[in-house]
């Protein structure tokens, strides 16, 4: 086992998973505390390095694409003192640092451990329920539903809409930007069917972030509904073939008429072309020439 403590955070490895536990010191970032401990597989790191500098050295981790929905959501625009994947090292801890990059390097090299990505999440997420008040709002995330309600400063032409109640199923995408320079952050929800090109300050399923403290945990919001949606490398569902003309061809009944038909049958019948008329299985044509032929027999 290697370990290394530091005021920044502990890190743990037992040679199958690393064990990162925020430090309790003041300069630790209120992101990292309120993420918590994290246990990170050896089958989701790509790898791990260790830099020197001169009052003190850093500790990376870097994970496969793909594997953690914090990394996902956020798109590596954490600031080093809110990246989970990274560690302050003490220049007397140097060495215990290296030790512990040789550990998790000989370990993966022993599990064989792919640098591509990963085609589902190796870690969890943020635990939810969920709520960040920042920005010109709060968002609230219980696993199932998203709820976004607006403070005093939101633009009129978005508080106007009130309280938002998103259902996850509705999700097609969520998305986190940090503010950068003058240009202000944000949380956005793209939904499925109603995508949209509002800026964040007008759009009610984006709550605009302005560069506070609290900003970033906002990005808590979006690993957890992003751990939630299907994954970015999963398969997309393919759609039902359509029937060929022999399928489509016992779908209309017989031509020739047999005079023993039941009325009532008959009318099942109608009523059975117009929902395959109706689900697209049948074209405009065939659903004609089926009818007719069913019709001619009442």
């Amino acid at each position: 086992m290697a370990e290394i403590i530091q005021r920044d955070g502990t890190w743990t490895f037992d040679g199958d998973s690393l064990r990162i536990v925020p430090g309790r010191d003041k300069s630790v970032s209120l992101l990292r505390k309120t993420l918590g401990e994290l246990s990170v597989p050896v089958q989701a790191l790509a790898g791990i390095s260790f830099e020197h500098g001169k009052k003190s050295g850093r500790l990376r981790l870097r994970l496969r694409d793909g594997a953690d929905p914090l990394s996902q959501a956020t798109g590596g625009q954490l600031s080093d003192g809110d990246d989970p994947y990274q560690l302050a090292v003490e220049p007397d801890r140097f060495g215990v640092a290296e030790y512990l990059v040789d550990e998790v390097r000989n370990a993966r090299l022993l599990e064989q451990v792919p640098s591509g990505g990963c085609d589902g999440y190796l870690l969890a997420g943020p635990s939810v329920p969920l709520s960040v008040t920042a920005g010109d709002g709060t968002a609230s995330f219980d696993g199932e539903h998203i709820r976004l309600e607006w403070k005093w400063n939101t633009e009129d032409a978005k508080s106007a809409a009130g309280t938002r109640s998103l259902e996850l199923g509705d999700i097609a995408a969520v998305e986190w930007q940090p503010s950068a320079g003058l240009e202000n952050g944000y949380l956005r929800f793209t939904i499925k069917r109603s995508p949209t090109k509002a800026p964040p300050k007008y759009d009610p399923n984006s709550i605009e972030l302005y560069g506070f403290r609290k900003d970033p945990l906002m990005a808590l919001v979006a690993a957890a509904v992003q751990a939630r949606l299907p994954h970015p490398a999963a398969p997309a569902l393919a759609p039902a073939p359509a029937p060929d003309a022999d399928a489509r061809a016992t779908l209309a009944p017989p031509a020739t008429d047999t005079g023993g038909d039941d009325h009532d049958a008959l009318l099942r019948r109608l009523r059975e072309l117009g929902e395959l008329h109706q689900s697209g299985i049948l074209t405009d044509d065939e659903f004609t020439t089926a009818k007719q032929a069913v019709l001619k027999r009442l």
